[in-house]
């Protein structure tokens, strides 16, 4: 039921906006009464917050395998981190049009103590996320395969990028696993190219490592 909720919401909250999204529009959505999403969730902010946070945990998870395989170069790990997060992008659109709508948008509905921090967690989730990435950076240029850039503003444009994959993309009836693997290839080779030293432009790849997931 709750993960049920969790689907409805972030759909709802994509598709309505937060404004609009009424808690009776979510339920409707599962067949579910508005009592027992208040069983669940206190109130809408409290919903939005618990939908950004799954969405979190989910690009957290995706980015593990990369993260533990000692056998990738760094740019491999930087490519492939890059192809998962946008495949995360399209997988779970839902929840992740809903973590693009911004910290501005949280800050403006979170007005008691439960939900001021609810968004300290997620942005904290964010923040470890986006480190993720910097760190992988910062490892690359003390090895002089990528350029000497600011890693924290590197990491912000190469997520900034991924992320706006939400803004575009739609899925199509019928569109097949491939067609998304071609559009995370792009997108991964896109973000590393823009980043890598050009003598290390010849070990850039042009897919991702088929990983566990």
């Amino acid at each position: 039921m709750q993960l049920a909720l969790l689907d409805a919401a972030a759909k709802a909250f994509t598709i309505f906006g937060f404004a609009a999204a009424s808690i009776d529009v979510i339920a409707s959505q599962i067949g579910a009464t508005k009592g027992s999403v208040y069983y669940h969730y206190r109130s809408k902010s409290e919903l939005f917050f618990a939908v950004h946070k799954r969405a979190m945990v989910i690009n957290l998870r995706v980015q593990m395998p990369v993260l533990q395989d000692k056998s990738l170069s760094t740019i491999e790990k930087l490519f492939n981190m890059c192809h998962r997060h946008a495949m995360a992008m399209m997988d779970s659109l839902y929840y992740q049009r809903v973590t693009v709508q911004g910290v501005e948008l949280h800050q403006s509905i979170s007005t008691t103590p439960l939900e001021r921090e609810a968004l300290q967690e997620v942005v904290a989730m964010r923040d470890a996320y986006e480190e993720l990435f910097e760190h992988v950076l910062e490892q690359g240029m003390s090895e002089g395969v990528f350029a000497a850039l600011d890693p924290s503003i590197a990491s912000k444009s190469i997520l900034g990028s991924l992320n706006w994959t939400t803004v575009w993309y739609r899925p199509r009836e019928g569109e097949s696993a491939a067609a998304k693997l071609r559009i995370a290839d792009q997108l991964a080779l896109q973000a590393v190219c823009g980043i890598v030293a050009a003598k290390s432009r010849s070990r850039v790849p042009t897919a991702a490592a088929r990983l566990p997931a």
